[in-house]
Parts: structure tokens; sequence; C-alpha cells
């Protein structure tokens, strides 16, 4: 019998990158309750054990991670690959006006991140950063002010990246969401309620996924599939 969870990563690794960005997987992990962090956006430990493994696994098959900065600033994260052998993907920040503190876990890791950035953030920021080992690299914003995900995520495929994988926080798993830029997603809920801050907020839009797959895993489920209707 096939392992569920080995059909899942072997689906994850089978994503193909398209001209204009690379193949994409969302993750994440929430309560009941659609919480992923404290009602004052501090860190909330979510997932069991075995399914942090299962993250880290995820990992290991993307050439790159993907985070806001807001996650950078809450939980300072090493994005790297430690409960498991494998390769560590390159973390990757969306960050408009270069805020990621030089002194982040990011910048002492295997892989120096790259920041993407308007091309007004601040100067001195980008300076700083600069120095600490990272890669900046200019994106321009849209119309509501912050970076224009289409280009980042073509910024990225031109920079050779194949396979993303999109982390977090809020805000950019709302932006992913909503403009539907991933392939896959894999969604680990926990069997808790916390009343926290919820992942998504009430502004409508509707997915579905296509012949999803439900599994326990742990204390935890795990609903895996993708995009219907293709990505974006």
């Amino acid at each position: 019998m096939v392992d569920p969870l080995e059909s899942i990563l072997a689906e994850v690794a089978s994503l193909p990158a398209s001209a204009s960005r690379p193949a994409i997987t969302l993750t994440y992990a929430q309560t009941l309750d659609g919480c992923i962090a404290t009602a004052d956006r501090g860190t909330l430990r979510i997932s069991s054990p075995a399914s942090l493994v299962l993250t880290h696994r995820l990992r290991a098959q993307h050439d790159a991670l993907l985070i806001g900065v807001g996650t950078v600033l809450a939980d300072n994260p090493r994005l790297t690959v430690r409960l498991v052998k494998g390769p560590d993907p390159r973390p990757v920040v969306l960050d408009t006006t270069a805020r990621t503190p030089p002194g982040s876990q990011l910048l002492r890791g295997p892989q120096s991140p790259w920041i993407l950035c308007a091309p007004d953030a601040p100067p001195d920021r980008r300076r700083r950063l600069e120095a600490s080992g990272a890669r900046l690299l200019e994106t321009p914003r849209a119309a509501d002010g912050r970076l224009d995900l289409a280009a980042a995520l073509a910024r990225l495929r031109s920079e050779g990246v194949q396979r993303l994988m999109v982390e977090g926080g809020a805000n950019v798993i709302a932006s992913f969401l909503h403009s539907r830029a991933m392939d896959a997603i894999l969604l680990t809920i926990a069997a808790r309620w916390e009343s926290g801050l919820p992942a998504l907020q009430a502004d409508a839009f509707k997915l579905e996924l296509e012949r999803p797959v439900w599994l326990p895993l742990d204390s935890d489920g795990i609903v895996f599939g993708r995009l219907g209707g293709g990505g974006a």
C-alpha cells in the first residue's frame, strides 16, 4: 500500500515551473478556529512533531522558501532543514522597505537570504543588509503600495528558482490565495482553539482544491491538494 505522505511529497516534487514563475506550494499551520499566531501576532506553536518533520521534508524539496518580513520580525526563523537530511532552501523575504534586521538568524544560515524590496527602500537599511550578507532584489510596487507579487515571482524564476515553498505569515498567505499564485496547498490543522490571529480576514474569495487528500498526522489533520482550475 502506498504511503499517503509519500504520495504527497512525490506530487509536490513533480509540480512544473512555468516561464513566468516557479512551481509554488503554499503551506501553513492553523488551529481549528483558523488562527496562525497569538492575538498580538506573537509566535504560536501549532504543529505536532510529526507535522514539523513533514514541513522540513517539504522544505528540502524546494529551491527557495518565502515568508513576509512580519514573520521575520515576529519569529526570527531559521528556515532550514534540521529535522531531516536534505538541502536547505534559499530564504526569500517579501520586505517592501527592507525592515529585515541585519542580526536575523536568516543571515547566519547556510544559504544567504534574498530580500525582495521596493526600489525606494531606505538606502541605509539596504546597505546594512547587504553588508550582513543578504542579496537585495528590487521589485516594483503594486497599486496598493505593496510589492507586486507577479513581478516578485517572475524575478525569482529569472534567478533560477524552479520550486518555491511559501510559509506565511497572514498577509503573505492572503496575497497568494487571493491572486491564486500557487499550484498546491498543504494545510496543517491542530485540534484546538486559540482565539488568536486568523490566517485569513473577511475579504471575499473562492478557491477549491482538486481531489484533496485528508489524513491524520499525530494529533493534527493534514489537507493537501492542487488548486482547482489551475494556478495563476
